[in-house]
């Protein structure tokens, strides 16, 4: 059909971000009569949930889409302008063993899906079925924008380029736009009144530029944080007044990156760290997938209400031409100049009608460039125990972890890795596993 933009979902039974992507873009008028919406999971009964969901949103705002699901990946994004990718391999179980085996070894964690252990396990998971999309879109829809919510984020994009033919691909993640509106509130101005200018990596990039027609907006922010003994109990607020910055991620994330909280018992009291949390989430979000499948067996009209998803606006911006600008995770390329060109780097970007437009940072302070590169050395290693098909880079990776390494000696480590391989199995790439 001339003129159709069609939409590929890998992972379409993530009711949370299949629901609020469907929602904006049914609601925009440019697009009306123009949707071609195709649905992919590897579990039947999400991809049939996921469809049902998605025909019901496309019906009650008459958005005129052409609505189809497969099991089969490749038929699902054949011919795409646009691939939103939220799988996450192994589900609640492969999560469930990152948590369980790190703590009977001491190494206590939050959320456990960027870089620590669990987030270690998780890239081997998924970096594999990353590439081989990145390969089928190369094949099947050379000319799409792959638009990459899952994590570790730092590390897929980086995979997909490195380890495959297809380069279009950009990372997703709402941290930047949070925090911009945090501190909003701290100090009393709205967000959308500030020039703010943030860079780094994915859940650890630092708001550089904070400013008010003109006026720097941190003595304000210091002020509110000296004035509130609350918000000094904030991880996050802990590492802006060490190392000078506001930080873009959420304190329960940033603890797990650095070795300084969780394995201080005084200290995890002091910053109130919600070890186990990602657990707890992932629980939740087994009951929204409940509580919607009895939404729509109710058979009444749905609640949908548009969430300026970062998916849909990229694709609103790049369709319609009109520019939008979008915090993306993309190959450095120069863009931050004292980091590796190679790596996967979060810095704003204008969305046009001919792409996106990465804006060049030049170098990070010092002090900001240090930390990155902490968290960077665990990123590539993982990266690269995939793509070379090296188990000892996975020990590395591990051994270089800030918050492991706080508290395993290399042989506790090596262990705790061994037993990591085991309880995941065959979702760990071949050339990983022993024998």
């Amino acid at each position: 059909m001339p003129g159709m933009t069609k939409v590929a979902f890998i992972g379409a039974g993530s009711v949370e971000f299949t629901r609020n992507v469907v929602s904006d873009l049914c609601s925009y008028a440019e697009l009306q009569g123009e949707l071609e919406l195709s649905l992919h999971d590897i579990d039947a009964e999400r991809l049939g949930q996921a469809e049902a969901l998605v025909r019901r949103i496309d019906e009650q705002t008459g958005a005129g889409a052409r609505v189809s699901s497969s099991i089969d990946r490749r038929a699902a994004v054949e011919g795409a302008d646009y691939v939103i990718n939220e799988i996450q391999v192994g589900g609640y179980r492969a999560t469930r063993a990152d948590f369980d085996i790190p703590e009977r070894y001491g190494v206590h964690q939050t959320i456990s899906d960027t870089i620590g252990i669990g987030g270690i396990f998780r890239g081997l998971r998924t970096i594999p079925v990353l590439v081989r999309i990145g390969e089928e879109l190369a094949e099947l829809a050379p000319d799409a924008y792959l638009l990459n919510y899952s994590n570790p984020m730092a590390m897929l994009p980086w995979a997909v380029c490195a380890g495959s033919p297809f380069q279009r691909v950009v990372g997703m993640c709402h941290s930047v736009r949070d925090t911009h509106r945090l501190l909003g509130e701290l100090v009393g101005v709205p967000a959308g009144e500030i020039d703010f200018l943030t860079a780094g990596f994915n859940h650890q990039a630092f708001v550089l530029r904070f400013e008010h027609r003109g006026r720097d907006l941190y003595p304000a922010l210091r002020a509110a944080i000296d004035a509130d003994p609350e918000l000094q109990r904030r991880v996050r607020v802990e590492i802006f007044r060490r190392f000078g910055y506001f930080p873009t991620e959420s304190s329960e994330h940033s603890a797990e990156y650095v070795p300084w909280f969780l394995h201080h018992p005084d200290e995890v009291e002091h910053f109130r760290v919600p070890i186990g949390e990602y657990l707890r989430r992932s629980e939740r979000n087994i009951d929204e997938f409940t509580s919607t499948r009895r939404e729509l067996d109710e058979g009444g009209p749905l609640d949908i209400d548009t969430t300026s998803e970062l998916a849909s606006e990229f694709i609103h911006a790049h369709r319609t031409g009109r520019a939008r600008e979008i915090y993306l995770n993309v190959r450095n390329d120069g863009l931050i100049t004292n980091l590796p060109d190679e790596c996967c780097v979060e810095v704003p970007a204008v969305v046009d009608a001919t792409g996106p437009h990465p804006r060049r940072i030049g170098a990070l302070p010092t002090q900001l460039a240090a930390l990155n590169r902490t968290f960077l050395n665990v990123v590539e290693l993982t990266v690269r125990a995939v793509l070379d098909g090296d188990r000892r880079h996975v020990y590395q990776a591990a051994l270089l972890d800030p918050n492991t390494a706080s508290v395993l000696t290399t042989r506790q480590t090596v262990a705790m890795c061994d037993e990591l391989f085991e309880a995941h199995g065959e979702l760990i790439p071949q050339a990983l596993r022993r024998g």
